[in-house]
């Protein structure tokens, strides 16, 4: 038995539980698993399968931030360096929105190697998303002033994997001439 397949399907499981009712926040609603999946093979396809941990990590980036998830169930269930990844790329969420943003610029060059490569894959899939599906309500401003902020964040993550940081930049660089 391949303990690492099974330990991934379990972590595809519980992220698509905990985010049952959560939806992307684009005109198409998507169900917000398909950010996680798509984080996901992001993170596989850069390291070629090679990185159980990360990818597990790019499944469950989001339960602590958006769920009712707990650091103790992650590391009970999925392992203590699963765990830690999700938490080093969770967003302090008493913190107002502005802060957490300036934060993750700020912080990311400090990150693990793991962590800055998830940074990368998040904002990759959250770029293509807003290529694809605008949210409501986000004015051009907003959404050009996103685009920027996530190359902020990506420029101090950058240095791991160039396969990873081409894809960026090709979802960079449409969303720029789109909302730019």
């Amino acid at each position: 038995m391949n303990s690492d397949l099974v330990q991934l399907t379990r972590a595809a499981d519980y992220a698509a539980r905990q985010h049952l009712a959560q939806r992307r926040k684009g005109e198409r609603a998507e169900p917000y698993i398909n950010h996680l999946t798509e984080v996901a093979a992001l993170l596989a396809e850069a390291t070629d399968g090679g990185d159980v941990v990360l990818v597990m990590g790019g499944l469950l980036h989001d339960t602590l931030e958006d769920t009712d998830s707990t650091y103790e169930d992650l590391a009970q269930r999925f392992g203590p360096e699963v765990a830690a990844l999700v938490a080093e790329v969770t967003d302090d969420k008493s913190l107002k929105k502005e802060d957490r943003k300036r934060l993750q610029v700020e912080k990311a060059a400090g990150k693990s190697p793991r962590a800055r490569m998830l940074k990368i894959a998040d904002k990759t899939s959250n770029l293509r998303s807003l290529i694809e599906s605008p949210p409501k309500g986000w004015t051009e401003e907003r959404l050009r002033d996103y685009v920027v902020w996530a190359e902020q964040v990506v420029r101090s993550c950058r240095g791991l994997n160039a396969r990873l940081e081409a894809v960026f930049d090709a979802a960079h660089e449409t969303a720029s001439k789109r909302f730019g």
